[in-house]
């Protein structure tokens, strides 16, 4: 089946369930995580003919065996079974995963099973298979619709495609969302170089939430990604145009909890000794007000318990990454996740 005909099966099929949640919904007062994970080359072992990842297989680079493959799910579905409270997030964005294989295998994990997870994901054009995804437990997300929205970069130099951005619109514990995952562009060649592309990439976000904001004025937006930047780069704080302090966020404007974080000193990545926090998840102005008990923002951390964090000469405090060089090293990945809390003291859940 092809992705588009993926697609209007999955709309479908969320259609019908969103005509039940009515009556299959309760209420309870919790916590809603969301959480986005950069989850470092997670490739199933198939080589595609069509992308560039002969590496990630048994005979390449990286000896991508089925007993590493297996165990990269083990691992990544161990961060996700422990982040977020007991019942984990609720919505999940991924980057770097490479096909529905990959999802279903991992949704499918003793560590993750019982919840159920669901995901939103399309093959995109990147040259190496990565792409992102949305992975939802169906008890507080119902997914509508969903589409990817192309990043073209044929205006500069270099590689013309990037991953595209995926818009998820569902229902969140009882509220309206619209959910954009995203992985922006790189810095190979220099941050300079290339925060052009990340402008543009940030720019498809932008148009779309513009678009949005128009027909439902105070829509709940999350975006969030590896957005290869930092909070107080040109991409985040002037072409999204995300504010550091919620006084002066409008219910039309972005909130960027990030920005404070980063003041400390610390990040989701490091590069040569020093930090990036390019995992980041964005919220509309609307979830700074808890009006009609609607979900609301509560706090946002990065997650890094010691079992993910590296504690070798050189590389102490840093996230416990798959590779070292094309060794594996039984890690988990090189971005720790980032989780922001919701509250709502009248949560509707799937029974």
């Amino acid at each position: 089946m092809r992705p588009r005909e993926k697609a209007i099966t999955f709309i479908t099929l969320a259609l019908m369930i969103i005509g039940f949640a009515g009556c299959a919904q309760k209420t309870d007062s919790r916590q809603i995580a969301v959480a986005f994970y950069n989850c470092e080359n997670f490739f199933d072992i198939v080589h595609n003919p069509a992308k560039e990842e002969e590496d990630f297989t048994p005979d390449g680079k990286y000896h991508y065996t089925q007993r590493v493959y297996e165990q990269k799910l083990h691992n990544i579905a161990t961060v996700l079974q422990n982040m977020g409270g007991d019942d984990g997030p609720a919505i999940i964005g991924l980057a770097e995963v490479e096909n529905s294989t990959v999802l279903t295998d991992l949704a499918h994990q003793p560590e993750l099973v019982k919840r159920n997870y669901k995901y939103a994901w399309y093959d995109g054009p990147d040259p190496r298979g990565i792409n992102v995804a949305l992975l939802y437990n169906p008890r507080y997300f119902t997914a509508i619709s969903s589409e990817p929205l192309p990043v073209d970069l044929s205006a500069f130099e270099g590689k013309s495609v990037t991953r595209d951005v995926l818009h998820v619109y569902g229902v969140l514990a009882g509220d309206t969302v619209d959910i954009f995952v995203n992985h922006w562009p790189s810095r190979r060649g220099g941050e300079h170089a290339s925060d052009a592309k990340r402008a543009a990439a940030a720019q498809v976000d932008k148009d779309a939430i513009t678009a949005i904001m128009k027909t439902r004025p105070g829509a709940k937006i999350i975006v969030m990604g590896d957005l290869n930047d930092n909070p107080t780069d040109n991409s985040i704080t002037t072409v999204l145009g995300a504010k550091a302090a919620p006084n002066e966020v409008t219910e039309t404007g972005l909130y960027d909890p990030w920005a404070e974080i980063y003041k400390g000193a610390t990040g989701t990545e490091a590069y040569r000794g020093s930090w990036n926090l390019f995992d980041q998840v964005i919220i509309s102005g609307g979830f700074l007000a808890n009006k009609n008990h609607k979900l609301h923002y509560d706090k946002a951390e990065i997650y890094r318990p010691d079992f993910i964090v590296d504690h070798y000469k050189g590389h102490d405090g840093e996230p416990h990454r798959s590779f070292a060089g094309p060794h594996w090293i039984n890690g988990y990945s090189d971005h720790f996740p980032v989780i922001l809390y919701l509250s709502n003291s009248k949560a509707k859940i799937q029974n």
